[in-house]
């Protein structure tokens, strides 16, 4: 990144804005406004995440395109501001952007960031000095029909949507297809199960895993539905929601042009004074990732359950040695995997309040608490993508099931009772179950001594205690 001190820059040249002049490193395209915000905000270090400014170029490329058609700019003007605006948008221009993610709460500083860094690149373009007056004006032509206010809402979401379904999604899906095949898998492998941490009735390992595979289903449902509130856009608002300085054509073109780049069905918002005022869909869409990484949390906390041990835990499945375990006890192997999902689900956890309480924190006509519900929010749907993928390609895909292990616990399990009660009624098998747990030995041994004292055959009991498959 540009370096933010610039009293360790040696060269600098002279930009200005309208609070009068500044002192800019001579490599950056960035101008005043930018300069007094990197000197204002020495707060995390962390920049406003890539994906808004990239979002911003689209942003800043349908405005020009869409400005130019209503004869709002002209035409070469619009060329100059899209060659620049479509250089952003690729990503080549990240070192620009140095603006710490704390910064004022509308995104202003940002979004001046992204005007001045246009206006410069077509000042390069034209072969001008940078120090010298704009042939393209960062606020005059940059940002014509647009304000912080409606533009930066308009970027999380464009850049939310996006991430959505380019990284979170896919990812989700590439875990349901491993859960999905373990399920099969582990179809005709019997465990016991377990209500409220304790002995239940047996169940089939692949019933269990096709519930965690359904829970992945559902949550690629979630991140659609998250997409979804996206959608409208609070393009056009401009400063309070009445469009002031905004053609009334604008924000339809510029967001045609934006779902086109996209392939997402963007639309502009049938009311810009809620879209601007509040950031409720955005509180909606990390509701969503929230129920995501509590999805995860379960799975990953039940199978690390059944991988404890190996020997003096349940130890009914074996994971897959990624590391070792300890720097002083030889050959532990714990599950670190899993460990990563469930912290990763702790940091969306804090996230959802962060988010919750900035959506309700906006006053008036905007919310002012943009930038970081933007960080938490990318953050969020980052994390659980990549612990995602990592969980189903270092964990569930070389998972296995300890038969022998299974079989045990299920031949010790006092619940093995509960079939047999069709058989012999409660109160007799309770009965058994008391007499099984004092003496120490299995449901199956006191029913096979008991036979003829139970009514029941060899046959009767071994079907009876065969369940736990479908």
């Amino acid at each position: 990144m540009i370096s933010t001190n610039t009293s360790m820059t040696t060269e600098t040249r002279i930009e200005s804005d309208s609070m009068g002049e500044m002192d800019v490193p001579t490599t950056a395209l960035f101008g005043a406004s930018t300069q007094r915000a990197v000197q204002n905000f020495p707060i995390s270090g962390e920049p406003m995440d890539t994906v808004i400014i990239q979002a911003y170029g689209l942003i800043k490329w349908a405005a020009a395109r869409a400005n130019a058609s209503l004869d709002e700019i002209t035409d070469e003007q619009a060329d100059l501001i899209e060659k620049a605006s479509l250089e952003i948008y690729e990503g080549d221009l990240d070192d620009h952007f140095p603006i710490d993610a704390y910064q004022t709460g509308s995104g202003t500083s940002t979004n001046m960031n992204v005007n001045e860094v246009i206006a410069n690149r077509c000042s390069q373009y034209l072969g001008k000095d940078l120090s010298k007056p704009k042939s393209i004006h960062p606020n005059d032509h940059v940002n014509k029909g647009q304000s912080s206010n409606d533009t930066f809402p308009t970027a999380i979401h464009i850049a939310t949507a996006v991430t959505l379904k380019s990284n979170l999604i896919p990812a989700l899906e590439t875990l349901h297809h491993e859960l999905q095949k373990k399920s099969r898998e582990f179809r005709s492998v019997r465990k016991i199960g377990r209500t409220h941490l304790m002995d239940a009735t047996p169940i089939s390992l692949g019933d269990e895993f096709s519930g965690y595979a359904e829970q992945i289903t559902k949550a690629v449902a979630r991140a659609h539905k998250a997409i979804a509130v996206l959608h409208e856009l609070p393009l056009g608002g401009t400063a309070v929601g009445t469009g002031l300085n905004c053609h009334p054509e604008f924000a339809q073109l510029a967001i045609e042009l934006i779902c086109e780049k996209t392939g997402i069905p963007f639309h502009e918002t049938e009311n810009h004074f809620e879209a601007q005022s509040a950031r409720d869909a955005l509180v909606e869409c990390h509701g969503q990732l929230n129920t995501i990484a509590t999805s995860l949390h379960k799975i990953a906390n039940d199978i690390r359950l059944m991988a404890s041990g190996p020997r003096c835990g349940l130890g009914e499945l074996t994971l897959p040695a990624v590391q070792p375990g300890s720097s002083i006890m030889p050959g532990k192997i714990n599950p670190v995997i899993c460990e990563a999902v469930c912290m990763v689900a702790a940091r969306v956890f804090g996230n959802q309040t962060t988010v919750t309480w900035s959506g309700a924190s906006g006053q008036l006509e905007l919310n002012t608490f943009m930038p970081v519900m933007a960080k938490c929010v990318l953050e969020s749907i980052r994390l659980l993508a990549n612990v995602s993928q990592t969980f189903a390609g270092r964990c569930i895909h070389q998972i296995k099931p300890n038969i022998a292990r299974c079989e045990e616990l299920i031949e010790m399990s006092l619940s093995m009772v509960t079939p047999l009660v069709p058989l012999i009624g409660y109160d007799r098998a309770a009965k058994l179950a008391k007499e099984s747990a004092e003496n120490n030995v299995t449901i199956r041994q006191l029913c096979l001594e008991q036979l003829d004292d139970l009514g029941i055959t060899q046959q009767q009991l071994d079907e009876a205690l065969r369940i736990g498959t479908r």
